[in-house]
């Protein structure tokens, strides 16, 4: 028997963190140089956790349906893409700077307080607060009450929130922040005209936004994006795919890709990133039964993500408030999970109505609609979008597998173990092959098992380092969920152990029946 006890929350996501670096899931990108903010690299382990969430969400969403087929879009579309699509110009957040500690945050994500209302400004040590208090009374004329690294009497401004980091009510004005990453496509190096215009001084008499406006007009003709969502490849390419499958409403086209997002604010390890992986389906239907389909896509998604879970009363909706949406939907909500910090999305699911199809049609003037062979009607269908995030599934399912528990050792006492309870289609190691001792030919039949599960695909790991209870330990801890022994008893009736992850208990199986036997289990759940 098991005894679980859960890793305490204030310190999930350091311990989450830690065990993705010691066992190889996901590192720091560029970490000799000293690491890249927000950037992280999957190692052997975090690439198989992540494709596996990915190749669930693609059975779930296309090959257990008829009416949904794939798209591979490239991620750097025509511009005009992302102008036709408001990207361009209202793909942005409002960034604000904090005066005193220098933060630089959203300020629609800021914590909210009434203005006039008093903030206490929290720094990390006595000497910034000193320091804070001099720069107020100096900049602003207020002389306010210092308390260790304290400060009271600041008051809220009109703007209505304050500084995320210390509190300070003390902010920069709003200024609006495209999220696009920007490149440059052409043989031409585009800095080439911005450097000649210099030369001839077209540039000289020009300031602020005269300025910017004509070093975009110079750049414009090069300039390219990475895309911010993989959303808009399957607007562009409705014609070509229902035509080409001939493809009757409703029907869905799928896409799991990269995006990219200059954030302005990265937090909580891989959970907000400038570079992340969506799964996103865009679901075509005839106006008038969007709402019927709204319904049935927060269900479906609601429930897979359960379905892989250890917890699932930590998945929940959130129904987005009127002045949350965006201006093309009818209506949104989120799949939220309990992350260590709280509640955050997972998942949304939209009601685009037809307002992306009609400004690619506008904006291109080529025309996108559906013809109805039944009806005889011609109509431009409403889109459904369940679009998830699978670098934040990553996370997710990490943070429901994760746990301490305390089994017996060989003398029946509590012994604790970490073990990482992953669904056994998620994990990145199906089974491993362990030969009891590295002598009398246990390696060797031991070896020859493996390769029968490396012949049918099964991700598998050969281990024969260290004493077989510190392998037990290594696999429990990466999640691998079933373990098989070789063993003294193989050699003579050729049967190994096979070892529940979670339950710890062992039985004995035939070696010719292993691989059925593990598949059974892996598929059967």
């Amino acid at each position: 028997m098991t005894t679980e006890k859960p890793v305490q929350a204030e310190n999930r996501l350091q311990e989450i963190t830690a065990l993705c670096k010691s066992r190889g899931f996901i590192f720091q990108s560029s970490e000799i140089y000293g690491g890249l903010r927000s950037s992280y690299d999957y190692g052997p382990l975090g690439v198989e956790l992540k494709r596996n969430i990915i190749n669930e969400w693609w059975k779930e969403m296309v090959y257990s349906r008829e009416n949904v087929v794939g798209l591979d879009a490239a991620i750097i579309m025509h511009p005009k893409v992302w102008e036709s699509s408001g990207h361009t110009s209202s793909f942005a957040d409002p960034l604000v700077d904090c005066k005193i500690c220098k933060e630089r945050f959203r300020a629609d994500k800021a914590p909210k307080k009434n203005p006039g209302e008093e903030s206490i400004i929290s720094l990390a040590d006595k000497g910034r607060a000193k320091v804070a208090c001099e720069q107020i009374e100096k900049e602003y004329g207020l002389k306010l009450e210092r308390d260790g690294k304290d400060i009271a009497g600041a008051k809220v401004t009109e703007c209505g929130y304050v500084c995320p980091n210390c509190g300070s009510p003390f902010l920069s004005d709003e200024r609006q922040f495209n999220l696009m990453f920007r490149s440059f496509m052409g043989s031409v190096d585009p800095m080439n005209e911005v450097a000649q215009a210099i030369e001839k001084g077209e540039l000289a008499n020009l300031k602020g936004n005269e300025l910017k406006a004509r070093l975009e007009t110079l750049l414009k003709p090069s300039t390219v994006y990475l895309r911010p969502e993989t959303a808009q490849a399957m607007f562009v390419q409705f014609m070509n795919i229902q035509r080409s499958m001939s493809l009757k409403l409703p029907f869905g086209i799928a896409q799991a890709g990269r995006s990219f997002r200059n954030e302005i604010t990265v937090k909580s390890f891989i959970f907000r990133s400038c570079e992340f992986e969506q799964m996103e389906m865009e679901f075509f239907c005839k106006p008038g039964t969007d709402d019927e389909w709204m319904e049935y896509w927060k269900e479906a998604r609601i429930s897979w993500w359960k379905r892989l879970s250890n917890h699932p009363e930590n998945f929940r909706f959130r129904q987005h408030e009127p002045h949350e949406l965006a201006h093309y939907a009818k209506g949104c909500f989120d799949v939220e999970y309990k992350f260590p910090w709280g509640w955050d999305e997972l998942e949304g699911i939209a009601n685009r109505t037809d307002y992306d199809l009609k400004k690619h049609s506008e904006h291109s003037g080529k025309k996108i609609e559906y013809f109805d062979t039944e009806t005889q009607e011609h109509y431009v269908p409403y889109v459904i979008e369940p679009a998830a995030g699978a670098t934040r599934g990553v996370l997710a399912y990490l943070n429901d597998a994760l746990a301490e528990d305390e089994i017996p050792d060989s003398e029946g006492k509590p012994q604790k173990r970490t073990v990482l309870r992953l669904h056994p289609r998620l994990a990145p190691i199906k089974v491993a092959i362990l030969p009891l001792v590295r002598k009398d030919g246990m390696p060797e039949k031991a070896r020859g098992l493996a390769s029968k599960f490396f012949q049918e695909g099964i991700n598998s790991d050969y281990d024969e380092m260290n004493a077989i209870g510190k392998r037990y330990r290594r696999h429990d801890e990466i999640g691998t969920p079933y373990c098989l022994t070789v063993d003294n008893q193989t050699l003579t009736d050729n049967t190994v152990t096979i070892r529940d992850r979670d339950t710890t208990k062992q039985e004995r199986i035939h070696v010719e029946e292993a691989v059925a036997i593990v598949k059974d289990k892996l598929f059967k759940r």
